[in-house]
């Protein structure tokens, strides 16, 4: 984890903590909250997925000194450090997300900005926001997160924790106002995407008054289902088996309508819903107000990208923890996760900082960055780590992250990188 420290002090993380951190500590025997949400991340790092379990890094003394803590925080500490979050301090981390994207560089035509809805289980249901709600489950206590994440950077860009008995498409339209506003100048957003959880005029509409183009999945009522039953001439060919599609103007001026229909016998992998007076096909809506000159096959296509950010939530979830982070209070459980978002979202520079062309999960960096075997002294009162790494091959590869990062100045909080 020298790596990932050694990172963060090339980007003043620290600095960036203590600008969105609500309390100072009141006395002098008090933890640095910065100390505490650094200690925090790197047990989330680690593999911790609940305070405790962060507490357990305790009993290694060398984590402390490469994450350039006084100490990793007990569970007691942690908990009362999350119990001073309120909306406003909780909201206020949320620049940390608008701080990592403004790492990011300027695309050609701009990024593509996907939204989605999850529901987090919490089966014992004492934490404030569980509420009963539909889940892939059937009907179950839960939270109802909202995200927003930018594609081609695999980055999160915004993040809401809701209550489990909540739609969709609830505060959606004011989600995408502030995610909109708190995105860097250079981040433009060139297209929109989203499900049929946010298929609503009032979203809609606030996407156009944003002045986005969008692809957003349209909920089948019963006008579109009459649209689905029209006779095979309705229905144009596209040169793949089993996809037939048919375009109809939208409901509003500039909005075109894309019906897509996919025959399960030949493309059972299809999405979509099931319609009992259409049997044996899958059928999608799409609404959007891209320009004609995307023909309803490439709209199609270029919609069926939003797929990926189920990989960010599968990830967040299930590698970083969120799924079983969780607190008695509201906002400190939105506290929690803000910062594990960030620790994501770092990662990603992180692996850019690294040279990596395609992104990979922290299960990936853990074995191959994170988890390693060492010895830590301090020979001549200078901190050493000295890396077990056998063979000529596992020896370049770790020379080179270390040549990749000491071309900046190394972290005084750990001295030199050694391998």
């Amino acid at each position: 984890m020298i790596v990932w420290s050694h990172f963060l002090h090339q980007k003043r993380f620290r600095s960036e903590l203590e600008k969105v951190l609500p309390h100072q500590p009141t006395s002098p025997n008090a933890f640095c909250p910065t100390d505490i949400a650094l200690g925090f991340v790197g047990g989330v790092l680690a593999g911790a997925d609940k305070l405790s379990r962060v507490t357990w890094l305790q009993s290694d003394p060398a984590v402390a000194e490469v994450l350039g803590i006084e100490s990793v925080p007990s569970q007691p500490t942690l908990s009362r450090f999350f119990r001073h979050f309120n909306q406003k301090s909780s909201s206020t981390l949320s620049h940390l997300h608008a701080w990592t994207m403004g790492k990011l560089p300027t695309l050609k035509g701009g990024y593509t900005l996907d939204l989605d809805s999850w529901a987090l289980l919490h089966e014992d249901g004492h934490q404030q926001g569980v509420a009963v709600g539909y889940t892939r489950q059937g009907l179950k206590p839960c939270q109802r997160p909202l995200v927003a994440a930018l594609a081609e950077s695999k980055t999160i860009a915004s993040y809401w924790l809701r209550s489990g008995n909540t739609a969709c498409v609830n505060g959606a339209a004011e989600f995408l106002r502030q995610t909109m506003a708190s995105l860097p100048s250079q981040i433009q957003i060139g297209l929109l995407r989203a499900d049929s959880g946010f298929g609503d005029e009032s979203f809609l509409a606030t996407a156009e008054s944003l002045g986005l183009k969008f692809i957003v999945v349209s909920r089948l009522t019963r006008p579109l289902k009459t649209l689905c039953r029209h006779a095979d001439q309705h229905w144009q060919k596209t040169g793949i088996d089993g996809l037939e599609v048919q375009e109809v103007p939208g409901e509003a001026v500039g909005r075109r309508l894309i019906l897509i229909r996919q025959r399960i016998t030949e493309r059972p992998q299809a999405g979509g819903k099931l319609l009992l007076d259409v049997p044996g096909y899958r059928l999608q809506a799409l609404s959007t107000n891209l320009s004609n000159t995307w023909d309803p096959l490439a709209v199609w296509r270029r919609y069926n990208g939003r797929a990926d950010i189920e990989n960010r939530i599968k990830e967040l979830g299930e590698q970083f923890g969120i799924k079983r982070l969780a607190a008695r209070s509201f906002w400190a459980t939105e506290a929690m996760h803000h910062l594990v978002i960030a620790a994501y979202n770092l990662c990603v520079l992180l692996q850019r900082k690294l040279g990596q062309l395609e992104k990979c999960e922290l299960n990936t960096l853990r074995w191959r960055l994170f988890s390693r075997a060492a010895v830590w002294s301090r020979k001549g009162g200078k901190p050493t780590l000295k890396l077990a790494v056998r063979g000529q091959e596992a020896r370049a590869w770790w020379q080179q992250i270390i040549d990749k990062l000491v071309a900046l100045p190394n972290c005084n909080s750990v001295g030199s990188l050694q391998a």
